[in-house]
This record gives structure tokens, sequence and C-alpha cells, in this order.
């Protein structure tokens, strides 16, 4: 395989890595998880649009965009920077963008609908539906995968799927790769630890949900996630490529900062993400999908009990099934958040909300310049969604 990945080192210190998600979103919570809105204690909408346009003016992101969502109604919507570096057209706040690892939620919520529907045990062993693919298969459990304890070796750390590179952006992108073929060459390494003993993030795990639902249904993952989710919400610009390299509709470019300077890569083969990020979606459409999904329009109750019992990351972060909780972090009082956060080549991505479905937190940027993309996003989303300094 050549060398590139879909999450460059950077994007995933941000989006992959919990530690960072909690820093980042952290910022959210004041306004998604609290009784009281932004706008009903007073933040003025200018300074939201203020702080994206700092993350832009700073040199640190090409575009970002933001929307708060309450009781389904946008309250606040927002962009900043250019769609194109060549042109200077206005990014639109409505734009596509790839949402990376949130694909993970959406994967998750299809897992656990087959679990609803007694097509799938959680407490099965990957054994039982995936024969001889995983050589501990009998002891990992479906469960495990999705709330990262299987122990599996994350393929995003492989040499060949790592740092994006001049080769990468020449040739690399426009690659094609099978789930079972990076799920291969990841279960030939050795295992972090044993199956249920510890926590850490891996992306083999999604390609292996991914694996399961095509055995389950006889569909690949991607199109269960629009005919399960995307068409009955109406998520109309929400789409889950296979190998098109292509977003589709109204979007800003991506860029990918190079030793030789940000490059634009907006144009890549999603199939190296797979189950685990490939999903392009909008700040409207993450918004909806989030609040049918806590309000309980996608997922039975038990199944959604099963999705919000977390296990500890040790860094501040509770995971669960495909959805990560964030507990008044920074002492700023807000109560329980949860959501996703993703990274893939050019841009990173939240969507939070609150426990119940009622308030929705947003953000999305291409991001490319500074190092610390945590402090960046994190900048970006208080200045968005908090309303407590």
């Amino acid at each position: 395989m050549r060398n590139g990945s879909v999450w460059n080192a950077r994007s995933r210190r941000v989006a992959t890595k919990a530690g960072g998600v909690a820093l980042a979103a952290a910022a959210l919570v004041g306004t998604v998880g609290s009784p009281a809105s932004a706008a009903r204690e007073g933040i003025d909408p200018a300074e939201r649009g203020a702080g994206l346009r700092a993350v832009v003016e700073g040199g640190e992101a090409s575009w970002s965009l933001g929307r708060i969502v309450e009781d389904g109604r946008t309250s606040w919507k927002g962009a900043a920077g250019v769609a194109d570096r060549r042109g200077g057209a206005p990014a639109d706040p409505g734009g596509r963008f790839r949402i990376g690892s949130i694909t993970k939620t959406f994967t998750a919520t299809v897992v656990l609908q087959l679990v609803g529907e007694g097509r799938i045990g959680l407490e099965d062993p990957v054994e039982k539906y995936l024969p001889g693919v995983v050589p501990d298969g009998e002891r990992i459990t479906v469960r495990q995968l999705l709330n990262h304890t299987s122990g599996l070796f994350n393929y995003t750390e492989a040499p060949e799927h790592n740092m994006p590179t001049e080769e990468w952006v020449r040739a690399g992108r426009w690659q094609s790769y099978s789930a079972a073929g990076i799920v291969a060459n990841a279960v030939g390494r050795a295992p972090y630890f044993p199956p249920g003993k510890g926590w850490r993030y891996s992306n083999t795990n999604y390609l292996l949900a991914g694996m399961l639902i095509e055995r389950v249904t006889g569909r690949s993952w991607n199109k269960e996630v629009e005919r399960r989710i995307a068409r009955p919400l109406k998520l109309r610009d929400t789409s889950m490529p296979g190998t098109s390299v292509r977003i589709g509709g109204t979007h800003a470019r991506n860029y990918t900062k190079l030793p030789s300077g940000p490059v634009d890569t907006t144009l890549l083969n999603p199939s190296e993400a797979g189950a685990g990020g490939a999903g392009v979606s909008t700040t409207a459409d993450l918004a909806r999908f989030h609040s049918a999904l806590f309000k309980g329009e996608l997922l039975r109750p038990a199944e959604l009990r099963e999705m919000k019992r977390t296990v500890k990351t040790d860094q501040g972060v509770g995971y669960g099934l495909g959805v990560q909780r964030l507990d008044n972090l920074n002492g700023l009082g807000c109560g329980e958040v949860w959501g996703h956060a993703g990274g893939i080549h050019g841009s990173v991505s939240f969507f939070f909300g609150d426990a119940r479905g009622e308030r929705q937190a947003v953000t999305s940027a291409s991001l490319y310049g500074k190092p610390d993309l945590v402090a960046v996003v994190g900048r970006m989303n208080k200045a968005v969604a908090c309303s407590a300094s």
C-alpha cells in the first residue's frame, strides 16, 4: 500500500484521541447541555461570527462553519473564510463537508438497529458473524468493537496508513481499499491488550462493524446507513460514499498542510476510512441526526440505553457505542453532552448535543495551518456555542 491516510496525524490528534475531543468539545457544553440557551443568556451572535473569523484570519483555517439548533429550529448559523482559496467566494454555512469519524455514530446506530431486530447480539463473539477474520474473534464481542475495548491494533497508526505525503497527494489519495484487506493487515499486528481489559480508540473496530453489517444484511454498510437513517430522516445532504472521490452539492474546498504548503485535497477516495470515517454531511443534517437519535426515533429504548452505556477512557470522556459523553468539563457546570468528533484530510468536525436531543451544536473547519489543532478548534467551538466563559 502507498503511504497516506484519510486521517492525517494532526487531524487524528483532534478527532480520534479522546483527550483532544474533550478539550475541543468542552466549549460546546455551555449551550447544548444547559437549561438556558446562549440566546436566552444574551450571547451576541456577532461574537460567534467573530470567533469563526478569528480562526480563519489567524491563518489556521481556510473556512469554518457553525450551527446551533434548539427544539428542531436553527437559532444561529454562521460561516467564515472562503470556499476556495483560488477564488474568494465566501464559505456557505449550509455547505457539505467530510465528517470523518462522526461516521462511526451512523455505523453504530445501524448495528444497534440490527440488535433490536434480533439479528445481532451485542455480547456475541465477532467469530459468529465473521468467522476466521479476527484471530481472537471468539473472545472479542460486538460490543467491544463499538466501544473500543477490543484491543485490536488501530490500522491508521501503521506507517502505510499514516501521515500524508507529496506521494499521497499525487497518487495515494486515489487508491481504493477494501475493508477486508485493511483488517487483515491490522489483525496481524499485536493487540494493545486482551479483549475487554482496556480502552483504546481503533478505527479497525469500525471497519469490522461495517463488515458485520454487510454479512448480516447482505448489503453494504453505507447502503444500510442511507436506507435506515438518511432517507427516513430526509438527510438530503448526507451520503456515505464508497469509492467516489467527490463530495457533491455545495461545498468548500479542503486543504492539507504539507512541507510545500497547503494542498487542495478535496477530492480523495474515502474507501480507506470506510465505516469508520467516509461520511459526508452538513451542520443541519448532523443536528437533525443527533436530535432523532437521542429522542429515540432511530433506536428502541433498550438499544439507546446500550448506546449510552459508557466505559472510562481515562482521558475525561466516556465512550459508549459510537458516541462520546462529556461531563461538566472545565467546571462549566452544564451537565452532560453527547456526540462525536471527526477528522479527515483537510477538515475536522464536531457534533454534540444534550441527552434529550433538544439542543445541538455542530462545527466544522478546514484546518491546515498551525500544529495545535486541539486549541484552535477549542477556541472556535467556544466562540460558536459556549454560554459560559
